[in-house]
C-alpha cells in the first residue's frame, strides 16, 4: 500500500478506525506502509474534515475514534471520488485492504455520489493488479450501462458498433469492456481507449449468460488475438511463473502445486518458444503440433550456433 495516493491512505486510515478501538502510531504506520510522521498528518486530515480522532499517551493509549458520534460524510468532489473508487477497484486483488478502503468509501461519501460508485464497484473485475488511467466520464457512462442492462453504441477505430455492455475489466496496462456484439453476434473485448462518442441507447436488454469477464478478457488480449496459440505445461508454480509473465501477455492456470498450463500468442512461432525459454523453466509443448516441430528446429539451430570452429 506504499503507493497509495493520500486520499486512499485517508481512506484506509479510517477503515482501520473504525475496525479497532485503539490503534497505536507505529501499527496503524505498519499497516499502512508509511512512518509515523505520515500517519500523523493523516489524523491531522481527518480531524480537519470532522473525524473526532482521539489520541492518547502512555500504556495502553493510541488513536482512536471518538465514541457516540456521528461521521461527516466525506469531502470529495466528484472526480476526486470516482478517481479515489477506480483506483482502489483497479488495485483491489492485492489484498483486502483497498476492498475494505472502497467500503470505506461507501459509507462516507455524500449521497448523489454513493450510487455512481456502487455502479462502479458492481461493474468492474481486473487482472494484473494494475492502475490504468482512464477517462472516467466514459467509464462511469459503461458502468451505468452495465448495472441497468442498457444497450451502447460506440465508434471503434472508425466503425459503430452497437453492444449489450456487461463488465468493465482493468488489466496491468489498460481498460476493457466485456460486451455481447449485435452486430457480430458473439461476445467481444473492447479497449476503452479506443472507443469514441460512447451513448446509451433508448432500450433495456435480457441479460445472456456471461462467460467469466476478467478470464475472457486476458485470454483475449494473450493470445486469442494472435495468428498463433502455444498451450504449454510448465513444471514451475503458478505463482512463480506468473510473477515472471505480464498478465496482458499470458494466461497461466495452476494445474498441481508444481506445475502450471500456460496459453499466449505471437504472430510467430519461434518467438513464443523462445518467450517460454527464458522463463527458466522445463515445459513441455501441448499444442499446436507444428509448435512440436519448431523446437526440433530450433534445438538445431542453438546446438550449431554452440559448436566450435
Amino acid at each position: 500500500m506504499d503507493d497509495m495516493g493520500t486520499t486512499e491512505r485517508v481512506l484506509a486510515l479510517l477503515g482501520l478506525l473504525q475496525q479497532r478501538r485503539v490503534w497505536t502510531g507505529p501499527e496503524l504506520a505498519e499497516r499502512l506502509g508509511v512512518t509515523t510522521r505520515t500517519v500523523r498528518r493523516d489524523v491531522e486530515r481527518l480531524r480537519v474534515l470532522g473525524y473526532p480522532v482521539n489520541a492518547g499517551q502512555g500504556p495502553g493509549g493510541g488513536y482512536q475514534l471518538g465514541a457516540g458520534q456521528e461521521l461527516p460524510p466525506l469531502l470529495l468532489d466528484d472526480e476526486e471520488a470516482i478517481a479515489t473508487a477506480v483506483a482502489l477497484l483497479a488495485g483491489a486483488e492485492s489484498g483486502d485492504a483497498a476492498l475494505r478502503a472502497l467500503t470505506k468509501l461507501d459509507r462516507v461519501l455524500p449521497t448523489r455520489l454513493r450510487h455512481e460508485v456502487r455502479a462502479l464497484a458492481g461493474s468492474v473485475s481486473s487482472f494484473g493488479g494494475g492502475r490504468p488511467e482512464i477517462d472516467s466520464e466514459a467509464l462511469m457512462t459503461l458502468a451505468r450501462a452495465c448495472r441497468d442492462a442498457v444497450a451502447v453504441r460506440f465508434a471503434y477505430r472508425d466503425a459503430e458498433r452497437r453492444v449489450e455492455p456487461y463488465q468493465l475489466v482493468a488489466s496491468d496496462r489498460r481498460w476493457y469492456l466485456l460486451a455481447f456484439d449485435l452486430g457480430r453476434e458473439d461476445w467481444r473485448t473492447f479497449r476503452l481507449d479506443r472507443m469514441s462518442g460512447i451513448a446509451e441507447l433508448s432500450w433495456r436488454f435480457v441479460r445472456r449468460e456471461t462467460p467469466d469477464a476478467a478470464e475472457f478478457v486476458q485470454e483475449s488480449v494473450s493470445s486469442r488475438v494472435y495468428r498463433y496459440q502455444g498451450h504449454f505445461l510448465v513444471r514451475a508454480a503458478a505463482a512463480t511463473i506468473r510473477a515472471l509473465i505480464p498478465a496482458s501477455a499470458a494466461v497461466v492456470r495452476a494445474k498441481t502445486a508444481t506445475t502450471c498450463e500456460v496459453t499466449s500468442g505471437a504472430a510467430d512461432l519461434d518467438f513464443i518458444l523462445m518467450h517460454m525459454v527464458l522463463l527458466g523453466h522445463d515445459f513441455e509443448v501441448l499444442d499446436p503440433p507444428e509448435l512440436r516441430d519448431r523446437c526440433s528446429v530450433l534445438a538445431a539451430r542453438l546446438r550449431a550456433a554452440g559448436k566450435t570452429t
